[in-house]
């Protein structure tokens, strides 16, 4: 059934995602579940947002510059000008971000896929995205973008306050600009480019909450969320209609479990950290080392707005630098990839052993 699944690219909102989700749908219900679809639209424009945001950053960089050096400018005018950009660019990628806008083309049809078991409430989610996608970099690359643009950002909001005083050096201010430029190169790279059949991101994911389906106690749940690489579309549409059902709830996604590196358990407020100590004690079982953490900044999971919603919520991966400059690529197949250590998650999450 996986094989099925890893056989073509799930891009959200495409025939295939469908398709999946018709493969996901008929195992789910040869396990015993009850399976709805929770279905939605989308702007695949929001995943425009960031590179819009580095390019006009970098325009912003090479507007100030002379503001910066010229004696005989107002010596407010570039706080002024870099206040004035940096909201309106903030504005404008959340625009883009949040479908406010129809750059990007029409919006798309996805959905969830809801599984529950018999009539008690759920009390642990096992969730995972479906969804794949392919950008002009890696999540490596768009970990590095994010921090350039926010050194960037930094850079010419320190120059701009800077220039209060008097006039910045011209060696400072290039640098800032040109830091600024680098940034906009860097972040125009994550548009979608290509296509990826997600083996690691997120095919291991859907194994493990398969697994664990087959082998969970009652009160388990199975969520497989769709448009997750579009900005957790489908699990923040989850939230927002199921929020009284995830009160109380744990919610465990999995997101990425390759062969190599540390198995990481993510959490985002202290009930989230304390379920993923005790998550990564049952993990230990295993023989592969872990450790607890924080979301890094640049990165995304299905945990966040579940979190935010009122359940107490961790996603598990395991993945090192090698791992992060395949996810997002067509280089993230199943070539080398055992997935048995992502099978033996899903049975340790689900309780079986």
């Amino acid at each position: 059934m996986l094989a099925r699944i890893l056989a073509f690219p799930r891009e959200a909102g495409t025939a295939e995602a469908a398709q999946a989700r018709a493969i996901l749908s008929d195992h789910l219900q040869s396990l015993g579940y009850d399976v709805r679809l929770q279905r939605f639209s989308f702007h695949p424009g929001a995943l425009d947002a960031f590179p819009l945001f580095g390019i006009g950053l970098g325009g912003l960089g090479l507007g100030l510059l002379p503001l910066l050096v010229l004696a005989t400018v107002p010596p407010w005018a570039a706080a002024g000008v870099w206040l004035a950009g940096l909201t309106a660019l903030a504005a404008f990628a959340a625009g883009v971000g949040l479908g406010w806008t129809a750059l990007g083309g029409p919006a798309r049809e996805d959905a969830n896929l809801v599984a529950t078991k018999g009539p008690g409430p759920v009390r642990r989610w096992i969730v995972a995205h479906a969804d794949t996608k392919a950008q002009g970099h890696s999540m490596a690359g768009r970990i590095v973008a994010v921090w350039v643009v926010v050194l960037a950002a930094m850079g010419l909001g320190a120059a701009a306050v800077c220039r209060i005083g008097g006039p910045v050096s011209h060696g400072a201010a290039g640098a800032a600009a040109v830091l600024a430029v680098m940034a906009g190169a860097l972040a125009a790279r994550g548009r979608l480019r290509g296509r990826s059949i997600g083996a690691r991101d997120n095919g291991s994911g859907v194994l493990a909450a398969l697994t664990a389906a087959a082998a969970a106690a009652p009160g388990v749940g199975i969520l497989i969320t769709g448009a997750e690489e579009f900005g957790l579309v489908g699990a923040r549409i989850f939230a927002r209609i199921a929020a009284a059902e995830l009160q109380g709830t744990e919610v465990v996604n999995v997101d990425t479990v390759d062969d190599v590196g540390r198995l990481y358990v993510i959490s985002h407020d202290q009930p989230g950290a304390a379920l993923a100590r005790t998550e990564l004690a049952r993990l230990s079982g295993l023989g592969v080392p872990g450790r607890t953490r924080a979301l890094p900044l640049g990165v995304f999971v299905d945990s966040h707005p579940l979190a935010r919603a009122g359940a107490t919520a961790v996603t598990i991966g395991r993945l090192d630098w090698s791992t992060l400059r395949r996810l997002h690529t067509p280089r993230d197949n199943a070539d080398g990839l055992s997935l048995e250590l992502a099978a033996r998650v899903g049975q340790v999450i689900a309780g079986a052993n």
